[in-house]
């Protein structure tokens, strides 16, 4: 079932033509990841189909009554709402069921609403959609559903967007990098939710696990051509190869068949025959064909790294905290050159703060950290560059010098410093505003290796750039003689550049942990949970309640009819497994009955993860 048809669409601004009539078509149980180099508009095919964008030229195409939900870079909410408040300004006519029935739950003593209600909610069979938008508000850390969206970080703001789009259970879901201010364990309920949940997916992601194990097509826009691989990134990346070797082979060809053609129109008279005009027509082609190239450049890294002397960085009893919230406790380490270090946690752990202090952006609460002579902090954060209003790309590099050192006493031109980072002499006297997110972070960087650090910090360095970029920064690091740094939630990038770990548990507990990110899910995974002696110790449990957060009353009524629905689905489960004893059943009836339990064990399952989630709330 087609959902979506793209046909010739194409955009430009002012002279810079992002895209030319571009096709494809996106159909039911599609999970499609969109790929392409950062600046070729990627975002702005993600917009035009959002219809926050139009297109110059072609239609874009929706199947008539299917739901759409789409998830931008940078979410557009109402600052005077609450979290709940967003949730319910939703279109979706079961969201208002909901919370019709949540209000009369207010008002116990006016039986008549309740009543009202009540029906309400089985005649939309609503109870299944409301333990679905709870666990999802659970899973994305949305438990205060009175804050104002005014006050909600970048983070929040994009967890509550993707709840939104989520809750809304559409047909086709639109995501614009939807890893992006997500903590790692987000991401991977987010992997398993996609894999378990039937939508339609169509997304810009540069998470390359999350293609791996979510998508089961890419699209890519290469050179202005756009390209289908029918698999996985891993498929991908086999049949691109194979793609771009072919078209070499084939460029090979049509320029020696270019020669010969090009000696037989110069050797031939100025009268032709209707055969000659004929081929005269067909040398435009093999020109066209003969002059294909690649624009395969990659961004050059290169530093003029001063060395390290034997003393780097040293934490001795470092502490520190936020009012009740504990980010270090007389925490003590001792850096080595060479070093690369990836540090993961939860979203506010203290992971950010952790960077600042070391270099030295904020202080400690007590013990202290010394800094060896020879150290030079190159620190990328998650804010990005600072664009000043009229500033050039250029202009932002030569506020460093007209000439950049390099190794061994050379030197090269901020021109071509730009140009090894992939900004063209054309882009380069672009403002910096025009600029897509990915060729900003791109031009950060460069903003940050072109004072030669021996010891880089880099917090997010994967948020919008494009695979290509980060193929290119992952080997460099790899090679990088100095320190290294990294917070990220890109786990294909952290198995990569890093030598072990810094694991921010919360309240102060930060382990070192030998190895890189799937090591660690190894280990971890394999860990038994042990409950804490020690009852004054703050529990660790997330799942286990105090008396201050017992269940309100909505939660006790939703537990009450989560038993009942379970016993009515075991039921169920049980009268269509007995079915299955028939020796006559067709094989489109076992087919049939297959899918049907199939959807009554997901049901269950989700059920019980709900009804373990209200369970956890009730005291022993």
């Amino acid at each position: 079932m087609n959902y979506l048809t793209v046909e010739n669409i194409s955009k430009s601004y002012g002279e810079l033509s992002l895209f030319e009539n571009i096709s494809f078509s996106v159909h039911k149980d599609q999970k499609i990841a969109f790929v392409a180099k950062n600046g070729t508009g990627k975002t702005s095919i993600l917009n035009i189909l959002a219809g926050d964008d139009v297109p110059d030229s072609g239609t874009i195409t929706y199947r008539k009554g299917i739901a759409v939900s789409f998830l931008p870079q940078d979410p557009k909410l109402n600052p005077d709402l609450t979290v709940e408040e967003t949730i319910f300004a939703s279109d979706n006519p079961i969201l208002k069921v909901i919370s019709n029935y949540e209000k009369s739950l207010l008002n116990p003593e006016d039986s008549e609403a309740y009543q009202k209600a009540f029906e309400a909610m089985e005649r939309h069979q609503a109870w299944d959609f409301e333990t679905l938008y709870k666990q999802i508000l659970f899973k994305l850390k949305l438990d205060n559903l009175d804050q104002k969206v005014s006050t909600l970080s970048g983070g929040q703001k994009k967890r509550l967007s993707l709840a939104n789009a989520l809750i809304n259970k559409p047909d086709l879901l639109i995501l614009d990098e939807p890893t992006n201010h997500l903590d790692l364990e987000m991401i991977e309920w987010l992997e398993a939710f996609f894999a378990k949940e039937n939508i339609t997916l169509f997304m810009v992601t540069h998470d390359r696990y999350f293609l791996e194990r979510v998508c089961n097509e890419i699209i890519e826009l290469d050179e202005g051509e756009l390209y289908s691989y029918k698999g996985n990134y891993s498929y991908y990346l086999e049949k691109r190869e194979a793609r771009i070797e072919r078209d070499e082979v084939e460029t090979g060809k049509a320029k020696q068949l270019f020669k010969k053609e090009l000696e037989w129109m110069r050797r031939q008279p100025k009268a032709r025959t209707t055969k000659s005009k004929s081929r005269i027509d067909d040398f435009q082609d093999i020109k066209h064909r003969a002059s294909q190239r690649r624009n395969d450049h990659q961004v050059q890294l290169e530093l003029n790294m001063e060395r390290l002397g034997n003393k780097i960085v040293e934490l001795h009893n470092v502490s520190k905290s936020y009012q009740d919230k504990t980010i270090l406790d007389k925490f003590n380490y001792t850096f080595q050159n060479g070093e690369r270090t990836g540090i993961i946690g939860k979203n506010g752990t203290g992971k950010t703060t952790f960077l600042n202090l070391i270099t030295q952006t904020i202080k400690p609460d007590s013990g202290k950290i010394v800094l060896g002579d020879t150290v030079k902090f190159g620190y990328y954060t998650q804010n990005g560059i600072t664009i000043k209003p009229e500033q050039k790309v250029i202009d932002v590099i030569r506020e460093f010098g007209d000439y950049i050192p390099l190794k061994k006493g050379r030197q090269i031109s901020a021109q071509q410093l730009l140009e090894r980072f992939l900004f063209s002499r054309k882009k380069q006297y672009d403002f910096v505003e025009k600029l897509s997110g990915g060729e900003r972070k791109r031009l950060y960087l460069c903003t940050v290796l072109i004072q030669n650090p021996n010891f880089l910090i880099l917090d997010e360095p994967t948020n919008d750039l494009d695979i290509v970029t980060l193929n290119v920064l992952e080997s460099f690091l790899m090679d990088f003689p100095g320190c290294v740094i990294v917070v990220s939630h890109d786990r294909y990038f952290m198995d990569k550049v890093v030598d072990h770990l810094f694991v921010f548990r919360g309240d102060g507990v930060v382990e070192d942990f030998p190895g890189n990110y799937t090591d660690f899910r190894v280990y971890d995974d394999s860990q038994p949970i042990i409950s804490e002696p020690n009852e004054d110790k703050k529990e660790k449990n997330p799942w286990k309640k105090t008396d201050s957060n017992k269940l309100s009353y909505n939660e006790d009524k939703e537990l009450k009819n989560i038993e009942s629905k379970l016993k009515s689905l075991a039921f169920d489960k049980k009268e269509l497994e007995n079915k299955f004893n028939n020796p006559n059943l067709s094989q489109d009836e076992i087919l049939k009955l297959s899918e049907e339990l199939q959807t009554i064990i997901d049901e269950i399952d989700a059920k019980e993860e709900r009804w373990f989630e209200l369970s956890s709330k009730l005291e022993d």
